[in-house]
């Protein structure tokens, strides 16, 4: 039908030519007048469109064949007589088959089905709708002819444009050029079409407008995509490359150029070879091999921007077909992919590498080590696992904070990667922990010298902004394969030696030994025993008693721990309190301590004894934050009164001045409760430092008093820490008094009291009787 239309006015100019006036005159009578103006109507606007835009729309057919075959067969002029043609001719002159022919082409031009056709007059009222206008607009013609064409149609945005070419139609007389228009019915239905115009005149008056509409929503539709298409292709951020199948490259998008630096000239028409990927050979062949089994590849590759730049894409090369199934061209995606690389290498060094100090962490530490131990499996090459652990560092957090623990971690890093070789590898456990591997050591003395650099250079001092501080590094070694062949067993055989080097004087290394690992599983073993000991009631006080040293009467007594061990039987402080210590278990065993002396003080001072009791302080204890709360709890327990409690710490709590500590001194001042100093002289307490504290008593270490009648310089020595305890108003105690010279020399000096087997040992019940001067 569409081919049909477009001849159509070439056949009513035919049928025009073949028709005698008079013949057409009587003819016209036989019709319904309604036809008659229906054809009347078609006469004109088919010779008008002769040769109009709808040829160009719709191609001419050549022939007469060609009108057969699009179903206009009968309309044409035949042989067979005039009843055939038209069933309404009555035989009465004329030229019967020109008419009939033109009473077929109405009743056709209304069912065609391409064409969507109608009219309207000089008010807009439509006077002619075809069946494909009804198919258009969803519209039945008894609907529309006779109301207003705005009434029925209208034309989304463009509305008054539209009724401008029609005001100008009706002013001009002449026919506009044909447009798409976007349509809407009053049914809701929206299309584009393609619309023709053309003024219709009788006795040269317009009478009509004629409208010849095509539907290409579909072109429309196309159009938008393939818009949509180019503009994607054009705007995308990866850069989109169109290949011809001999893999030469046709279009590129912007986004190559800003990718690859190359303008689209310098690449149109060669291959992606050209771009410099820096493949080895056959990798292309590779590729193209792939591709003709798949019509897809993928991968990431190493490509040169135009300036030289390297940097990482991922490509993507699909293969396209046309409706044959035949390869019609290549499409290539290009991904600049360096910032996810950057991310990528960002989260792994994050998941494998300690975030204070950028060192690897356990993980990366542990896949080294497996690889060093996979090294000496084949090579036979020998290897050290090292533990290193920063003595007291848990103070210099307590005294200047985290901050300028950080500070001190970081540079404790930076220091020990400058005393080992590139090959090998640092390691930040967590806390003040550090392990290095050295790989492919020679043997025993390259890993001592080693951990002698290591321990020398963490000893320098260490500037932390305001000041300086100083710190030592305990580190243990255990040897691939002589200590272990495998990664659990040289780091536990390190970190043994470890604890050694801490219990020989810290600041030094240890290798380790059989011995070492037996030690250790004793200590383990006794760690245990110690916490089923504290709740088992195991631990028992003695108390040896301070005499004052003019008069013979007890002042004090220092409650001393105990451990009725059930297999070992009583053991000294010494024997578990450095296991206590480290494990932490010495808190809770220090609240037991200071709740039993307290009543045991409280029951004397009851029975009459004006005596004080003393309790010794272990650094945990002194920071740990439930010290103050103990205390307290342990005195209103017992009803003890704060000045009858002494509390005796370590002469090193006052080298290390820690602000927190110094706070918990003034606090338990102003409760009243005495501070003393324990073993003074074994540390490198200055005057200042004990000026700074609110101390009660210098007690003075039985490694000085024991020497004074035959070392001179103990004999020296004594006297002046006195004065300096007198110039302080301190009260001064000489420990470990087990002569009767040694209490005269204390005596001379104008010492205040003793303490020691002269007097009294330690005792479950000690004599607070007067003692012999």
């Amino acid at each position: 039908m569409r081919q049909a239309v477009s001849w159509l006015p070439d056949l009513m100019a035919g049928a025009i030519a073949s028709l005698p006036a008079r013949s057409a005159a009587s003819q016209t009578k036989r019709v319904s007048q309604h036809a008659n103006d229906r054809l009347v109507f078609l006469i004109a606007v088919t010779a008008q469109a002769k040769g109009a835009a709808m040829s160009k729309l719709l191609p001419d057919p050549p022939d007469r064949a060609a009108a057969r075959q699009a179903g206009f067969d009968e309309a044409l002029p035949a042989q067979t007589g005039p009843t055939a043609l038209n069933p309404s001719y009555d035989g009465a002159g004329g030229n019967p088959h020109a008419f009939g022919w033109l009473y077929h082409f109405v009743t056709a031009l209304e069912l065609a089905p391409v064409v969507a056709v109608h009219s309207m007059d000089r008010a807009g009222i439509i006077r002619f709708w075809n069946h494909a206008s009804e198919e258009l607009y969803g519209i039945r013609a008894a609907d529309a002819i006779g109301r207003a064409f705005r009434d029925v149609v209208f034309h989304p945005g463009r509305q008054t444009e539209f009724e401008d070419v029609i005001a100008t139609i009706w002013r001009t007389g002449q026919a506009p050029q044909a447009s798409d228009w976007l349509v809407q019915s009053t049914v809701g239905r929206r299309h584009w079409v393609y619309s023709c115009y053309y003024p219709v005149k009788h006795d040269h008056v317009m009478e009509e407008i004629f409208c010849m509409e095509v539907d290409i929503t579909a072109r429309k539709e196309a159009e938008t995509s393939l818009a949509q298409a180019a503009q994607v292709f054009q705007n995308a951020r990866d850069a989109i490359i169109m290949m011809d199948v001999q893999y030469r490259v046709r279009a590129v998008n912007g986004a190559f150029t800003s990718i690859t630096g190359h303008a689209p000239e310098q690449i149109i028409g060669h291959t992606l070879a050209s771009l410099g990927w820096g493949v080895d050979d056959g990798f292309y062949e590779r590729i193209w091999a792939e591709l003709e089994g798949t019509d897809h590849w993928e991968g990431e590759l190493a490509s040169a921007r135009s300036n030289g730049q390297r940097y990482p894409v991922r490509v993507t090369l699909t293969a396209i077909r046309d409706a044959h199934g035949d390869v019609s061209s290549y499409m290539a995606m290009l991904s600049d992919i360096s910032e996810r690389k950057r991310i990528e290498e960002q989260v792994s060094h994050q998941a494998e590498h300690d975030a204070l100090t950028g060192l690897p962490n356990r993980i990366l530490f542990l896949d080294r080590l497996h690889q060093a131990l996979a090294t000496w499996r084949r090579q036979g090459s020998c290897s050290a696992v090292m533990f290193l652990d920063l003595d007291k560092f848990k103070a210099i957090n307590d005294t200047y904070g985290h901050q300028a623990g950080d500070v001190v971690l970081r540079e404790v890093a930076a220091r020990v990667c400058a005393c080992v070789r590139q090959v090998d590898t640092i390691s930040r456990l967590g806390g003040d922990e550090f392990v290095v591997l050295l790989s492919d050591i020679k043997g025993a003395d390259q890993a001592a010298h080693v951990a002698v650099a290591i321990t020398q250079a963490v000893a320098l001092p260490i500037d932390i902004g305001a000041q300086e501080v100083t710190l030592s590094a305990s580190v243990g070694i255990a040897l691939c394969p002589d200590d272990g062949a495998d990664v659990e067993t040289l780091l536990h055989h390190a970190d043994v030696a470890m604890y050694h080097a801490k219990q020989n004087g810290r600041g030094t290394f240890r290798f380790f030994s059989p011995a070492m690992n037996a030690h250790m599983i004793e200590r383990v073993e006794l760690e245990n025993r110690l916490r089923q000991a504290l709740d088992g009631k195991e631990f028992m006080l003695q108390y040896q008693p301070e005499i004052e040293v003019a008069t013979g009467r007890v002042t004090s007594v220092e409650a001393l721990l105990r451990w009725r061990h059930p297999q070992r039987g009583l053991l000294l402080p010494h024997e578990f309190l450095p296991v206590a210590e480290d494990s932490g278990l010495i808190v809770p065993i220090g609240e037991w301590v200071l709740r039993a002396a307290c009543r045991r003080a409280r029951a004397w001072r009851h029975a009459g004894a004006a005596i004080t009791v003393a309790v010794n302080l272990s650094d945990v204890q002194l920071a740990h934050d439930g010290l103050l709360p103990a205390i307290d709890a342990a005195l209103e327990s017992a009803g003890l009164p704060p000045g009858a409690l002494e509390l005796e710490i370590a002469e090193d709590a006052l080298i290390r001045d820690e602000p927190a500590f110094r706070a918990t001194a003034l606090a338990l001042r102003a409760r009243g409760v005495q501070l003393n100093v324990d073993r003074f002289g074994t540390g490198l307490s200055s005057l200042e430092a004990l000026r700074r504290f609110p101390l009660t008593k210098l007690k003075i270490d039985r490694s000085y008093v024991g020497d004074v009648v035959h070392d001179p310089v103990h004999a020296a020595m004594v006297p002046a820490i006195i004065a300096v305890a007198r110039s302080l108003q301190l009260r001064v105690v000489g420990e470990g008094v087990e002569t009767a010279a040694q209490l005269d020399f204390l005596r001379q000096h104008g010492c205040d009291d003793y303490q020691g087997f002269y007097a009294s040992a330690a005792s479950s019940r000690p004599n607070l009787a007067p003692h012999r001067l």
